[in-house]
């Protein structure tokens, strides 16, 4: 509830920018802007609707445009109409009145008149927006990680080595099953190949363990059931965290595989995504040199800086980048060939 709300007053915030700016404690081109809707017509808070449509009659033939001459007392004339039948519009219906009057007396909260005035406006409520906005963006999400997906299944598809040992596996299966005895339809190039390369990816989909940013989506990571599941997402984190202080802060029990590299990935700073993507035998080393202790991550830390130091020295493009910025520095323009 809490994330929707939010969400809500961002696409109001959003929707209000596009025709608001704030001014001090007004809103331009918001009801009757900088001007006050019962000063423009004349009346006060406590005026009942007849007394405010008898002003703005008589406002209305005083300003109309037509009962003025000469060019520049029409713009004034006109700009004065314009305002009052606006200040009419905003009085004259009760439930734009009171939100009017809730504006004036509390100025300062400015997402909620946003709401107010266009709930009025659009006659369309901001949950709907908000839920409509969620589908959408859910939607785009699951397409995107099938689409990643799809893009990691044909890359290992062309690379020779894992295209041939699909094949292995195919042949491995087709000799090891029975021989069907009816006669198999004749087919050409072109679909033997579609059938082989269907194979090849059913091959690989099954075997294949993709992990990080181009692994197979679940229905579990769109943006709907992540909101749905917030809860529950919560109710771990909490038991986890007193889990965690109890065992380890309390007991000072040491730390299991898991913890192990839980403080390995928070100490490298990435996320759980982009650390199951790292392969097997470099978390295995990971854990090997203790890199959940402080002093030995540091030193690491150290090691792998001075390591890409002395590879970015040995590298020919970067050798040359240096010769161009000592001979001709940042932003000097040449004529040199």
């Amino acid at each position: 509830m809490t994330t929707a709300v939010h969400r809500s007053r961002w696409i109001i915030f959003i929707l209000g920018l596009c025709t608001i700016q704030i001014n001090g404690h007004y809103l331009d081109q918001f009801y009757c802007g900088q001007d006050n809707c019962y000063e423009l017509l004349g009346v006060t808070r406590e005026s009942t609707k007849q007394e405010i449509a008898k002003n703005y009659r008589q406002l209305a033939r005083k300003y109309h445009p037509d009962v003025h001459h000469g060019v520049e007392q029409k713009q004034v004339a006109e700009e004065l109409f314009k305002k009052i039948a606006t200040a009419y519009e905003v009085l004259k219906d009760e439930e734009s009145r009171n939100d009017y009057n809730y504006m004036l007396d509390n100025p300062q909260e400015y997402y909620s008149h946003f709401y107010r005035y266009y709930r009025r406006k659009t006659k369309i409520d901001v949950r709907l927006v908000v839920v409509v906005t969620i589908s959408i963006i859910s939607c785009i999400q699951y397409i995107s990680r099938w689409q990643r997906y799809d893009t990691a299944i044909k890359y290992f598809m062309s690379l020779p080595k894992y295209r041939n040992k699909a094949l292995e596996m195919i042949n491995q299966s087709q000799s090891n099953g029975s021989t069907s005895g009816g006669k198999r339809v004749k087919l050409s190039k072109a679909e033997q190949k579609k059938e082989h390369d269907e194979q090849i990816r059913k091959v690989i989909e099954n075997n294949m363990d993709i992990q990080g940013a181009y692994a197979k989506p679940e229905i579990t990571d769109i943006l709907w059931i992540q909101l749905f599941l917030l809860p529950y997402t919560i109710g771990r984190y909490c038991c986890w965290a007193v889990r965690w202080f109890w065992k380890f802060s309390i007991l000072k029990q040491p730390y299991g595989r898991e913890e192990q590299l839980y403080i390995i990935r928070r100490n490298m700073k990435l996320t759980s995504v982009q650390f199951n993507a790292i392969e097997t035998e470099t978390v295995d080393m990971f854990l090997k040199q203790e890199l959940w202790i402080t002093s030995n991550f540091e030193r690491w830390k150290i090691e792998q800086e001075n390591e890409k130091k002395k590879q970015m020295a040995d590298n020919p493009r970067y050798k040359a980048y240096r010769r161009y910025m000592k001979n001709h520095g940042p932003g000097r323009l040449t004529f040199e060939e």
